[in-house]
């Protein structure tokens, strides 16, 4: 099975696991290090996989295929930038192989825990996510439950979609990641409902388990996003001993498009070895329980 990359830049490596959605607008951090952008198993211009063993695990199939890559490019321990559930399942690979971790980006990740619920100042559940998901429900109605999705069907799907990821509907345009051209894409739904979902829901993190994780972790979240509440974002960023976060204010599900400068500059200063100024030290769900982040431990 083979997972297609993209390489942008020179320098130190960082791995972005399902990323190619992020390769126009993460290209300035490539001036300094050399980004590596790669389809996870099942996805986009990686390798279908027609076996059903090969796709069972789900998750684990990503966190093994993110070893792999890691091992390809001889990276001892990785830097590398996850966002939604791939930053979810960063956290998975860092609790499994904490030896070869050096720093890790999560940008808008699900809860720790699939169960966890969050007061409605911590999840935003608005007009607009009430819409959408109205919609997608009906248009799972009139679906048909098995057979090939059209490249129309994905791109009437992702026109529905694509308001939920920005808080200014005139965002909503630079929002281009359903790549409704590849087959693996159009498919997508059907993997994540029936696999990918259910074996995130099945794992559960404990404090014990995140104690494990020393590298430091940076947690970049927007106040108002709607696929993963920020409580999430703050919860990560509380459990993970050597974390800090970077609040995205008035932003949705993609925080780089809606303040680039605040999250590349966070990110970039970062991964060159430091705490942003704008990251701080979690204590506590309420966003009161925040301090400043000034060394990286």
């Amino acid at each position: 099975m083979r997972l297609f990359y993209r390489q942008a830049g020179s320098g130190p490596p960082v791995l972005l696991p399902n990323g190619m959605h992020l390769l126009r607008d993460f290209q300035p951090l490539a001036a300094a290090r050399s980004l590596i952008f790669y389809d996870a198993r099942n996805r986009g211009r990686s390798d279908p996989v027609a076996d059903a063993a090969r796709l069972a695990r789900g998750i684990w199939h990503d966190v093994t295929d993110l070893d792999a890559v890691r091992r390809h490019f001889g990276i001892e321990r990785l830097d590398a930038i996850g966002h939604s559930y791939s930053g979810w399942m960063l956290a998975l690979y860092a609790r499994e192989h904490p030896e070869r971790v050096n720093r890790l980006v999560q940008i808008g990740p699900m809860q720790p825990n699939a169960a966890s619920q969050y007061p409605p100042h911590l999840a935003n559940v608005d007009a607009t996510a009430a819409s959408v998901f109205g919609q997608l429900a009906r248009m799972a109605q009139t679906r048909p439950p098995a057979g090939p999705v059209s490249q129309e069907d994905c791109e009437t799907l992702w026109s529905v979609l694509r308001p939920i990821f920005v808080i200014n509907p005139a965002d909503a345009g630079k929002i281009d990641w359903g790549r409704c051209e590849l087959p693996n894409e159009r498919d997508f739904m059907r993997y994540w409902l029936g696999i990918l979902l259910p074996s995130i829901q099945s794992v559960r993190f404990s404090p014990a388990d995140l104690a494990r994780v020393h590298a430091p972790v940076l947690v970049v979240h927007g106040t108002l996003d709607r696929n993963s509440p920020y409580g999430a974002g703050r919860e990560w960023a509380m459990l993970l001993p050597n974390a800090g976060l970077v609040t995205v204010p008035g932003a949705a599900h993609a925080p780089w498009v809606e303040a680039p400068d605040l999250v590349l500059g966070a990110i970039g200063a970062f991964l060159d070895g430091r705490w942003p100024e704008a990251a701080e030290k979690v204590t506590s769900i309420d966003p009161a329980g925040m301090g400043r982040l000034r060394e990286l431990g």
